[in-house]
C-alpha cells in the first residue's frame, strides 16, 4: 500500500480541510480554491486505500454535512468545479495543466464526499445536500442560472470524457470522471431496496445528456476499452503539478496505483486460476468497461443501452448511431476474455447486438474466442458460478449457428497449455469443446449437482451434435464413458427406490423416495439427451465418424438396457439399427479383426446401410432465451463486479443490493 494509516492522522487537523467543513462560507472567488486544490495525488486504486482515506476523513465529513446548510461550501466548490471545466478544453489545447489538474482534484473531492452521502442519506438528502448553495458565496448567474448544480455536474463529467481529447496532462482527469460517474450511480448498491428502483441519480445524468452526448459517452467508453490507455503519469514526475501542495491532503492522497487489498474487495485477478496474455495495464480501459456495464443494465429501458446495442461496424453519413471498429473490438475482448467483466460484456453483446454476432460468426479464427471460454469452465470448480454461466451461454448462443459448430472441426485445437489431462495432438477445436463440456458435466453431477448449469452444457453438445465429424478417439471414449455412468447411477437410483418402497418406516420411506424421485428425474433427463446427441451424430454424420462407432460397438452393452425403456427407446432405434447392422457386418468378415479391420468394415459399411431405415428425427436445437426482468439478475451482478473490480470502496454494512460477503469469498 502507499500510505499507511500513520500518515492519514494528520487530516482532520488539516487548515485548509477544517475551513473547508467549518460553518464559514468561502466565497466562490476566494484564493482558498486554488490552494485547496492545489495538491498533486497518486489516487487510491485499491478498496483497501480507499478505505483508509473513508475512515480517517470521517469526522469531516460529518462537520461538512451539519455546516454545509450555513456555509454551503460544497456546492460552492461543485461551482468551481464547473467553471474550471469550462476552460478545460482550450487549456489542454495550450498545453495548460493548470485548469485541468484544479478540476481533477475538485471532481475528486466531490465524488469522494457523494460516495459517503450515499452511505449515509438517501438519493434526495444527497441531492439537497449538493445543491446547498449560499447567495453570499458569489456564484456567477452563469452558473446559477444553468439548472440544478447536480445535473450541471453530471453534464460537466460528462462532456470532460466527450468533447476533452485524451493526453498524459488529461488522462487522470479522464480516470477521475469515470469513476465518478460510477460513484454517483452507485446509489442503487447502497441504498435501501424499497427506493433502489428511483434511481435519481441515473435519471437525472439520462436528462442531462443530449441524444448526441449519450452516443459520444458510449462511443469514447467503448474506445477507451478497445485501445487500453497507458496508466495516467506519476505525478511526481512532472513539475508543473507540483505547486503549493495542500500538505495534509497530499500525504492521503499519494497512494499506491498498484497497490491491490483483495480481501477489501480489490480486484484479485492475478489470484485466479486462469492462463491469459500478457495485457498492458489499463485504468482507463477498466474503468470504462465497468461504468459501460452499469449503464448498460442499470434498467432494461434507457437510452444509454439502446445506442449500446444498435452499434454497427461501418461508420457512415452521420446518422447518430454508434459505430465501432468490430475489427478492434473482437481482439480487444479476446485479449481480456478471462475477466469475469469481459465475458459478461461479451454476453451482452452477442445477445443484444445483431450486428456485432453476425461479424463474430463470420470470424475465421473462432479459436480466440472459444478457448478463453473454455479455460473458464474447465476452472469451474475456481471461479465464481455467474462467471461459468456466462461463458456457457455464450458458447451455448454461439452454437445455434450451423456454420460455426461445423467451423470448430476444421481448426485444430492446438497446444492448449490449461488442458492437462492428456496431450491434444491431432484433436479438433470441436473435440476440445466436447471434452470440456463433458468435463463439465460431469463434474456438476458430482459435486455440484447444478441442473441449470448441466442441461446447458447438454444443450450446447446437441446444436454442435449434427456437424460433429471425424471426432477423435478420445473424444468417443468420455462420451460413453459419461453414458456408461449415467446409466450405471440410473441402475442404482432405481433399486433404491425399490427398496425404500419396502421400507417399514413409511415416513422414512416417503422422505427417501421422493429425493431418490428427484435424483431420478435429473439422471434420466441428462441420461436422455446424451443418447439424442449421439443419435443426431449418426443420423447427420454417419459416414463422418467410425471412431465414434468403434467405441459405441466396443460399448454396446451399455444401450441394450435403454432400448426397451419407454422413456429412450425412440431414441435408442436409430443407435440400435446402426449397431446391429455393422455387428452383422463384422460376424460376416472376419473371425478375429484387427482394429484396422474393425474401422474398413465400418467404413464401408455406413456407405451401403440404406438411408430409409434411419428414422427421421428433427435437428436438435436449443435457443437461449433470457429470463423476463433480466435486470433482476445483473444489476446486483455488474454492482458485484465493480464491488470487487474497481479499487473503489463501500462500507459493507451499508451496502444493500448484494451480500458483500458473497464478494470478498
Amino acid at each position: 500500500m502507499g500510505a499507511n494509516s500513520s500518515s492519514f492522522s494528520s487530516l482532520s487537523s488539516n487548515e485548509l480541510l477544517k475551513k473547508f467543513v467549518s460553518p464559514e462560507i468561502i466565497s466562490y472567488n476566494d484564493p482558498f480554491w486554488n490552494s485547496l486544490l492545489s495538491f498533486a495525488s497518486k489516487v487510491p486504486r485499491s478498496s483497501g486505500d480507499s478505505r483508509l482515506l473513508d475512515e480517517n476523513i470521517e469526522s469531516l465529513f460529518h462537520e461538512l454535512v451539519k455546516n454545509s446548510p450555513q456555509s454551503g461550501n460544497l456546492g460552492t466548490l461543485i461551482s468551481v468545479f464547473l467553471a474550471r471545466g469550462v476552460e478545460l478544453k482550450e487549456s489542454a489545447r495550450c498545453n495548460n495543466s493548470l485548469f485541468v489538474w484544479h478540476a481533477h482534484n475538485a471532481l475528486l473531492i466531490v465524488r469522494v464526499v457523494t460516495k459517503l452521502l450515499l452511505e449515509h442519506y438517501t438519493e434526495d438528502e444527497v441531492l439537497q445536500i449538493l445543491s446547498l448553495q449560499r447567495s453570499e458565496s458569489s456564484i456567477p448567474a452563469s452558473i446559477v442560472s444553468c439548472g440544478s448544480p447536480v445535473s450541471q455536474l453530471l453534464r460537466r463529467v460528462v462532456c470532460i470524457l466527450v468533447e476533452l481529447p485524451l493526453s498524459p496532462t488529461t488522462s487522470a482527469l479522464h480516470l477521475e470522471a469515470i469513476t465518478a460517474l460510477t460513484v454517483f450511480l452507485s446509489a442503487q448498491l447502497v441504498q435501501r431496496s424499497d427506493v433502489q428502483h428511483r434511481n435519481k441519480f441515473f435519471r437525472l445524468l439520462h436528462e442531462s445528456c443530449g441524444s448526441k452526448e449519450k452516443v459520444q459517452l458510449m462511443e469514447t467508453l467503448m474506445l477507451w476499452l478497445i485501445q487500453r490507455p497507458p496508466p495516467p503519469p506519476d505525478p511526481d514526475s512532472s513539475g508543473s503539478f507540483v505547486a503549493g501542495l495542500a500538505a495534509g491532503l497530499w500525504s492521503v492522497l499519494t497512494l499506491g496505483l498498484a497497490g491491490k487489498d483483495a480481501a477489501d474487495g480489490a480486484d484479485n485477478e492475478a489470484e485466479l486460476p486462469l492462463v491469459h496474455k500478457d495485457v498492458p495495464p489499463s485504468p482507463l480501459a477498466d474503468q470504462s468497461q465497468l461504468l459501460l456495464l452499469v449503464l448498460a443494465t442499470h434498467t432494461t429501458h434507457n437510452t444509454f443501452r439502446d445506442v449500446f446495442f444498435s452499434c454497427t461496424n461501418e461508420r457512415g453519413p452521420d446518422t447518430g448511431e454508434l459505430s465501432l471498429p468490430f475489427a478492434d473490438l473482437y481482439a480487444a475482448l479476446t485479449l481480456t476474455l478471462h475477466t469475469e467483466q469481459t465475458t459478461l460484456l461479451l454476453y451482452m453483446l452477442l445477445h443484444n447486438c445483431r450486428h456485432f454476432r453476425l461479424y463474430v460468426l463470420s470470424r475465421s479464427d473462432v479459436e480466440a474466442l472459444v478457448l478463453p471460454l473454455l479455460q473458464a469452465l474447465y476452472f469451474a470448480s475456481k471461479l465464481s458460478s455467474h462467471h461459468v454461466y456466462m461463458a456457457l451461454i455464450v458458447l451455448l448462443m454461439l452454437s445455434e449457428d450451423t456454420a460455426f459448430n461445423a467451423a470448430l472441426h476444421d481448426i485444430p485445437a492446438g497446444s492448449v497449455s490449461w488442458f492437462t489431462e492428456r496431450p491434444l495432438s491431432n484433436m479438433s477445436l470441436g473435440d476440445l469443446l466436447i471434452l470440456v463440456l463433458i468435463r463439465t458435466i460431469t463434474f456438476n453431477m458430482t459435486k455440484m449437482r447444478d441442473r441449470y448449469l448441466h442441461s446447458n452444457c447438454l444443450a450446447a453438445l446437441a446444436n454442435m451434435s449434427s456437424q460433429f465429424r471425424s471426432v477423435h478417439p478420445h473424444v468417443c471414449e468420455r462420451l460413453t464413458c459419461l453414458l456408461e455412468t449415467l446409466a450405471r447411477r440410473h441402475a442404482r437410483v432405481c433399486e433404491s427406490i425399490k427398496t425404500s418402497e419396502n421400507h417399514d418406516n413409511h415416513v422414512v420411506a416417503c422422505d427417501q423416495e421422493d429425493e431418490l424421485l428427484s435424483d431420478l428425474s435429473v439422471i434420466e433427463e441428462v441420461l436422455r439427451m446424451v443418447l439424442e446427441i449421439i443419435n443426431s451424430t449418426l443420423t447427420h454424420q454417419l459416414a463422418h465418424n467410425s471412431q465414434l462407432l468403434y467405441t459405441l460397438l466396443y460399448k454396446r452393452h451399455i444401450f441394450l438396457p435403454f432400448s426397451t425403456q419407454p422413456n429412450f427407446s425412440d431414441v435408442c432405434m436409430n443407435i440400435d439399427v446402426v449397431l446391429n447392422y455393422l455387428m452383422n457386418k463384422l460376424e460376416n468378415s472376419t473371425t478375429d479383426p484387427s482394429v484396422s479391420d474393425v474401422l474398413q468394415v465400418i467404413e464401408e459399411g455406413v456407405l451401403q446401410l440404406p438411408k430409409d431405415r434411419l428414422h427421421k428425427f428433427p435437428e436438435l436445437k436449443f435457443k437461449y432465451v433470457e429470463e423476463s426482468s433480466p435486470e433482476e439478475f445483473f444489476m446486483p451482478y455488474v454492482w458485484t463486479l465493480v464491488y470487487q473490480s474497481s479499487g473503489l470502496y463501500w462500507n459493507p454494512s451499508r451496502v444493500s443490493l448484494i451480500d458483500p460477503i458473497d464478494c470478498s469469498a
